[in-house]
């Protein structure tokens, strides 16, 4: 049994990892989504192809994400301090979070577009829909049940990086278990936080398979 400090201690940090993840899945979904679509649009074929800005944001996406997410979180810490005026807690965890998480997600995006029927997108031509109805109307609909998906394994990757970020003083769980069950080798705070971080997986997962198959079309 762990003492009431402890709980209450587990607590906060069970609610610092929700916000982190909770926050950088909707500023990284919110910037993925779209820099998907520009990917997807620009490329050779696409919509509004224009081969330079797609190998300009693609080269961009790729450093990013092949950048481990540990040497991420140091390497922009000055830009960290600019925009939150620290490096350490919840807040400063979610800068890395949101540029890590973003180019992810819009490589999914990215894919998910891709598999969307090139009938449906010249039939839409053929009628006179701009590029814009096109987008919105055709291409991301269509693709949604798959975006879903991928926005569910963003979040699971994104609980596991915020356990990493407690590392460097990120806050939430990961830090927990780092300060209580590593350093002070108290076994069952380690036990605890990963197994509430197994739940947590198992939740998010649970509800993106049940969104998804909602909104796959042809599981109506």
């Amino acid at each position: 049994m762990l003492s009431p400090e402890m709980n209450a201690l587990l607590l906060k940090s069970l609610w610092e990892t929700i916000y982190m993840v909770a926050l950088s899945t909707v500023i990284a979904t919110a910037a993925g989504i779209p820099l998907g679509v520009i990917l997807v649009c620009t490329d050779r074929g696409g919509i509004l192809q224009n081969l330079g800005i797609n190998r300009v944001l693609g080269w961009i996406v790729n450093a990013t994400r092949s950048t481990p997410f540990i040497i991420l979180m140091v390497a922009i810490i000055p830009l960290t301090r600019m925009i939150v005026g620290t490096s350490i807690g919840t807040a400063a965890a979610m800068v890395p979070l949101c540029i890590a998480a973003a180019p992810f997600i819009a490589r999914l995006v990215e894919t998910s577009l891709k598999e969307v029927d090139g009938g449906v997108i010249e039939a839409a031509q053929s009628m006179g829909a701009t590029p814009w109805q096109i987008i919105t109307k055709v291409m991301i609909p269509e693709a949604m049940p798959s975006i879903i998906s991928g926005i569910t394994i963003t979040i699971i990757n994104l609980i596991g990086c915020s356990a990493m970020a407690g590392a460097v003083g990120g806050g939430g769980l990961g830090d927990l278990a780092i300060r209580y069950g590593y350093q002070r080798f108290q076994a069952d705070v380690m036990i605890i936080t990963v197994v509430i971080l197994i739940i947590m997986v198992q939740v998010v997962q649970s509800v993106g398979d049940y969104a998804s198959r909602r909104l796959n079309k042809r599981n109506l």
